[in-house]
């Protein structure tokens, strides 16, 4: 595999700026003349619209800038394409974070896509959901699976850590889970649940499925917010930028807190309405004890209709802990044991109005207790 040291953005086949080798180890990337003319900042803060290098730091992501680092997949994703490289005899730790981009190509997640494009050799066969969740957790046991090229086809651009595929259902692109080696069986229906809870709580989420199974519950299915279907139209990829990508931060250290991400939504979508949906999302997921609530499961979305960041839909909702049982991140300080306290406070300290908020709080946690008893009581 022949090492990339220029690499080329493109968003919706214009192209973006130019990504280049510094110093071994960095990705240095300077936006094109014509799209500083019109175009957008794909990372506001980081990388604003002008004229100049912009120099990444090595860390927390081995010297690429966050929003690239969004199209990267990781967990189930970079497990596949790490022994899809194995298997076509190349080390996976001798490829850096350009080459890796250059295998995304065009199909990672959000707008964002990447020339030259690298291709690894695979094969394609077809598998039932089943099939493909006992190669899953075969390979996750062991380092062979008979089907890794199929699992790389279909969930090797994927992120997240437990193992998933990346498919159309009835024309449209979809995301389908499957259980990790430490998750419980029922941990689609589970997750099924509490989608269905989420939006009786007012809370925004894609169209979401379970999808039947003759070993379990079933596997839980989303509809994917990053592509957008329009009839008698080629589909749309919608730029995304994850909060981890946004502050630079990698989502494995507990470092944010609601009050941050509250101030973070209204500097970048300077709309008080995504900061209420936010709060509600937060209510949530104190109260449906949805702990592994980090920042690369906090997303925006850029709407090019009308030039403007807004919250993404919800997603990855289920009973979860993160480090020490707390949640990944802290509710005006408390990670520990938050409660109807520390939201308000929260919701204080951002300027949300206090009977509207307690309102809000008190009927998502009357929900939640009514719809998500069953996990709330038996987590395990």
């Amino acid at each position: 595999m022949p090492k990339i040291e220029r690499l080329h953005v493109f968003y919706h086949d214009r192209k973006v700026g130019t990504m280049m080798q510094y110093q071994k180890h960095l990705a240095a990337f300077e936006y094109d003349h014509e799209w500083l003319a019109d175009g957008f900042p794909v990372s506001p803060f980081s990388l604003p619209l002008e004229k100049k290098v912009f120099l990444p730091k090595i860390d927390p992501f081995e010297g690429l800038f966050g929003v690239f680092a969004d199209s990267l997949p990781d967990g189930w994703g970079r497990l596949l394409v790490d022994r899809l490289m194995l298997r076509n005899q190349i080390n996976p730790h001798e490829i850096g974070s350009l080459d890796r981009l250059s295998i995304v190509g065009s199909s990672g997640m959000g707008a964002l896509t990447y020339e030259p494009d690298t291709h690894l050799d695979s094969e394609q066969s077809q598998m039932d959901l089943d099939q493909i969740a006992a190669e899953c957790s075969r390979i996750l046991r062991t380092d062979y699976s008979e089907n890794l090229d199929e699992l790389f086809r279909l969930g090797g651009s994927s992120g997240g850590a437990r193992p998933k595929i990346l498919t159309d259902i009835d024309g449209e692109d979809w995301i389908i889970k499957f259980p990790s080696s430490v998750d419980r069986g029922q941990i689609g229906r589970q997750e099924y649940d509490y989608s269905l809870c989420a939006k009786e709580c007012g809370i925004k989420m894609e169209e979401t499925r379970l999808f039947p199974s003759r070993l379990c519950d079933g596997y839980f299915g989303t509809k994917r917010f990053d592509r957008k279907h329009q009839q008698g139209k080629r589909v749309e990829r919608i730029h995304m930028i994850s909060v981890s990508a946004l502050l630079e931060t990698s989502h494995r250290i507990p470092n944010l807190d609601y009050d941050i991400l509250m101030k973070l939504t209204l500097e970048l979508t300077k709309d008080f309405e995504e900061v209420e949906k936010l709060y509600r999302l937060m209510c949530f997921n104190v109260f449906a004890h949805n702990r592994d609530d980090h920042s690369k499961n906090f997303s925006y979305l850029y709407l090019e209709e009308e030039d403007r960041f807004v919250l993404s839909p919800a997603y990855d909702l289920t009973y979860s802990y993160s480090l020490g049982g707390e949640h990944a991140t802290t509710v005006h300080g408390n990670g520990a044991n938050p409660g109807m306290d520390d939201v308000l406070a929260v919701a204080d300290t951002i300027g949300i109005d206090r009977r509207k908020a307690k309102h809000i709080a008190e009927n998502i946690h009357e929900c939640v207790n009514e719809r998500l008893s069953i996990y709330l009581r038996n987590p395990s």
